[in-house]
């Protein structure tokens, strides 16, 4: 009697038409709202650091992987072109273009194909190109082109703080939150994106409309941002409610910053979170916990960079205990 021979494969074994290629463009159209905000407040500069993060990222993956690596070219999963996008997103717009570029080589060349690639890479790579930079270049990557309505003309010539960097400042010399809220932007201001920042985190509503559109394409799932958001306002209102002179309110923590870029955006990475619903919940309360903590007594008013790259660190440990049940596994029935 002839038997049938077992195959035994990786997996995944239920396939689908979404392609990780797929998956990249849909992040890249729903960055696009910020981004024509950028060019709206920016201009040329913010256009300027887009296109040459953007290139630079494309190139570098190219050269390492064809003349070093020796592996398949891969720069068309659309991977490059994503962090090249959020480098650049969180950048000033008067950026020099060396460092740019130099921000760029460390994202792909270590903080991805160091490791390997697309799927092995433990930390998010613009991130750690952000970080790199503000830690080796420290006053480029906090003098930012502050925009200035003036006759709904909008000038970037001059440069300033961001909010949360004037609140910081404010209270270091003994300013209240009364007269520090006279200096800084306005809700609507900072909804609409008319402030100081990196290009791609002014407007928080262009953000919002992007990363509700990565729910709905079922991109990314609504546990991480959610809860990095309502962990910041969480701790934030607690603080704002025992002094309101001293600390900001949650509003503001939310729509300033890179709260938003970096909930939806970046803790969001499918390469660097947890597989699980409960492991995402877990990673997104220890980025929120870690971004107040940071902004409230840390050196640096912002904080969310650094909470998302200490939390991938963990992402390993937090899979192996929220693992998914494997299929087959037994359900041990309770007895009533």
């Amino acid at each position: 009697m002839s038997t049938q021979p077992i195959i035994v494969s990786a997996s995944p074994h239920v396939h689908s038409d979404r392609t990780s290629k797929k998956l990249m463009y849909d992040v890249v159209i729903a960055l696009i709202p910020a981004f024509l905000v950028s060019i709206y407040v920016f201009g040329i500069g913010a256009l300027i650091v887009t296109s040459v993060a953007v290139i630079s990222c494309l190139l570098f993956e190219y050269v390492i992987q064809k003349y070093l690596l020796k592996t398949e070219v891969t720069i068309a999963d659309g991977s490059a072109l994503i962090t090249g996008l959020l480098l650049a997103f969180n950048l000033p717009s008067n950026l020099p273009i060396w460092m740019i570029i130099s921000g760029s080589l460390v994202a792909i060349g270590i903080a991805k194909l160091s490791f390997g690639g697309l799927g092995f890479n433990i930390f998010n790579p613009a991130l750690v190109g952000r970080v790199f930079l503000l830690v080796a270049f420290p006053v480029q990557m906090t003098s930012w082109p502050s925009a200035v309505v003036n006759n709904t003309t909008l000038v970037d010539a001059v440069t300033g703080a961001t909010s949360l960097g004037m609140i910081k400042e404010g209270l270091m010399f003994g300013e209240t939150m009364t007269q520090i809220s006279s200096k800084i932007p306005s809700t609507m201001d900072m909804l609409f994106g008319f402030t100081g920042g990196s290009i791609g985190e002014i407007s928080a509503l262009a953000l919002l409309l992007g990363g509700l559109f990565l729910i709905f394409r079922k991109v990314i799932s609504w546990h991480i941002p959610i809860t990095v958001l309502a962990t910041m306002a969480a701790m934030t209102g607690i603080f704002w409610l025992i002094n309101p002179e001293h600390y900001a309110n949650p509003l503001i923590h939310i729509l300033s910053g890179g709260a938003l870029i970096g909930a939806f955006f970046m803790a969001t990475d499918l390469v660097t979170s947890p597989m699980t619903k409960k492991g995402m919940v877990v990673f997104a309360i220890g980025i929120g916990i870690i971004t107040v903590v940071i902004r409230l007594w840390g050196v640096y008013p912002e904080g969310i960079s650094f909470a998302i790259l200490i939390m991938n660190a963990f992402v390993p440990l937090i899979n192996k205990y929220f693992k998914p049940r494997r299929f087959g596994a037994k359900i041990k029935a309770k007895i009533v």
